[in-house]
């Protein structure tokens, strides 16, 4: 069996933006989703087997990428996946580092190769990966509000987790009354750089009464000695790794120690591939697997459940519910949520299909936006006025307070 031809699907995947963004890139929304792209790819045999992938990390910038790989993986087998990795990354070594963007070319791919592999030899990927630890996959909920936790436990959900730099401590005080013990909480400060690694301790503690599950990104990525400083001040699990790609992006966050919950993104850490041996890396150091998904489509979040189901230190699974009607029209089968988990899929290879139909129109409207705008509640008003990546700190006493 050889490869003849790789091809990506671009799309839209989030609400119209106020402003066109197609016209003007730096153009802000209401909606969260405004910029956002899901990149598929599907890799083409000679024996009529077509394996699935999807790519994260700038999906726009990201499918040039594919496109410029591709041409090194016509006429090769795909079942020799391991090979076909190292072929792919070093082709891109004379580009320099290229982290989550070259990392999340090589993503959708090497995924697509699992699926090609599982299909013809008609099992599922788990399968490939050392068979089954678990039937089913736990996955958590997103919630702002005490209102919108109560809505998703009510719907079966037990774990949520809350976020931003709005009043961290008083939100996450008030989910807990709404919901109770029972359920798991987790919060996500989304690394930011202005937040200082003092601070980032001050809120850790502030946090401990409520036995969160992990506390997610105190300090920006780059700050290593700021997220050891975290580690060793609080008593509340850290979690991070989800801006970081491949073993090599890793390794300092797991050898180190400086998390107890490693979060690399299905769609941007560069495959399945590299997804077992972080996997791996961090079960020998006695640290979990949880990873991350954001902006990932749902067929990322397909690769993920393989994983996480053929690993012995897999956590749980990012899971955001109800983000856009398309989620569930571009797919299927579509995975449900019962009892706050998704059954492990069971097809062969990953065992989902896509509908080009539904992606031809969905075209891109564009594949940028600035993260935490006033309008998501993300962060204080009056902090965004310049739209820099260093922010002033507004009310710091609010960061705080229960």
């Amino acid at each position: 069996m050889k490869i003849t031809a790789i091809e990506t699907l671009l799309m839209h995947a989030g609400g119209p933006p106020t402003t066109s963004i197609a016209t003007n890139p730096t153009a802000q929304s209401g909606s969260v989703w405004a910029a956002r792209n899901w990149l598929f790819v599907k890799v083409h045999t000679d024996a009529g087997i077509v394996g699935i992938g999807e790519c994260s990390g700038w999906p726009r910038i990201v499918e040039t990428a594919v496109r410029d790989l591709a041409p090194l993986l016509v006429g090769q087998d795909p079942t020799h996946i391991e090979r076909l990795w190292g072929r792919m990354m070093g082709a891109m070594m004379g580009h320099g580092m290229l982290g989550t963007v070259g990392a999340g070319a090589m993503t959708g791919i090497d995924m697509a190769l699992w699926d090609i592999k599982g299909k013809a030899l008609g099992t599922p990927v788990w399968n490939l990966l050392g068979g089954k630890v678990r039937e089913r996959i736990r996955v958590y909920g997103h919630a702002g509000t005490p209102e919108r936790a109560r809505e998703l436990v009510g719907r079966g959900f037990t774990a949520i987790k809350t976020g931003g730099l709005s009043n961290p401590v008083e939100r996450v005080a008030a989910i807990r009354e709404a919901v109770g013990d029972d359920v798991d909480l987790m919060v996500d400060m989304h690394g930011p750089p202005w937040l200082t690694t003092k601070d980032a301790i001050l809120l850790g503690r502030a946090l401990e009464p409520f036995k969160l599950l992990f506390f997610e990104d105190p300090v920006a990525p780059e700050n290593r000695n700021g997220l050891k400083r975290v580690q060793d001040a609080v008593t509340i699990p850290i979690a991070a790794g989800e801006r970081l790609a491949t073993i090599w992006g890793e390794r300092e966050l797991i050898e180190q120690e400086l998390v107890d919950v490693i979060q690399p993104d299905t769609g941007r850490a560069g495959g399945i591939t590299q997804m077992r041996k972080i996997a791996a890396m961090a079960e020998a150091h006695f640290i979990s697997m949880a990873p991350h998904s954001g902006s990932l489509g749902p067929v990322g979040e397909y690769a993920a459940l393989h994983l996480l189901a053929a690993i012995p230190n897999a956590l749980i699974l990012e899971r955001i519910e109800d983000d856009v009607a398309v989620r569930d029209q571009v797919i299927w089968p579509v995975p449900k949520v019962v009892d706050g988990h998704i059954e492990v899929p069971d097809r062969p290879g990953l065992g989902v299909e896509i509908d080009e139909a539904i992606v031809a129109r969905h075209p891109s409207l564009g594949n940028v936006s600035v993260p935490g705008h006033p309008d998501d509640g993300a962060y204080e008003p009056g902090s965004w006025d310049e739209h820099v990546y260093v922010q002033s700190r507004f009310r710091r006493q609010r960061y705080f307070a229960p």
